[in-house]
């Protein structure tokens, strides 16, 4: 189980590659991962610039970890996420999950990128040509995490 938050760009394939490759026993690697877009509530976004509490996130984001490992039969997992200012196709977050099956890996992947959408502390402030402003959390992806508190 790897938290990474930095400010340098990441290989994903090499990640991918190191996690496949580090047990026999994984039969299954999924991952998700986010980019910065270039339009945001119908503004041209030019560049996004993610703070957040250096201590305090990398323990947030080792609980949604511990979280899923506790839920589901996962052998490793990594969360790589970027702070700093990014511009329009920059890399933002890696999350990727090994297990020995795919059902394990797709649901521990899916479960640790709602929880960190919302319990993350990371604020996000987007760059457009009218301004900056602060992003507001979406009530989707509230939804999204809530789902997995019913099952």
């Amino acid at each position: 189980m790897s938290v990474r938050v930095q400010t340098a760009d990441f290989d994903v394939a090499a990640a991918l590659a190191e996690m496949r490759l580090a047990s026999a026993d994984i039969g299954a690697v999924v991952s998700f991962i986010g980019q910065v877009r270039d339009i945001n509530d119908g503004d041209t976004v030019n560049t996004l610039t993610l703070e957040h509490y250096p201590q305090m996130t990398e323990r947030m984001l080792a609980s949604i970890e511990k979280e899923a490992q506790s839920r589901w039969n996962i052998v490793n997992s990594l969360i790589i996420h970027r702070v700093g200012t990014l511009k329009p196709l920059d890399q933002i977050v890696l999350v990727a999950v090994a297990s020995a099956h795919r059902g394990d890996a797709f649901k521990a992947c899916e479960f640790m990128m709602d929880y960190l959408k919302n319990q993350a502390p990371f604020w996000k402030k987007e760059s457009t040509p009218d301004g900056e402003r602060w992003i507001e959390a979406k009530t989707s992806d509230t939804e999204a995490q809530e789902r997995w508190q019913q099952s």
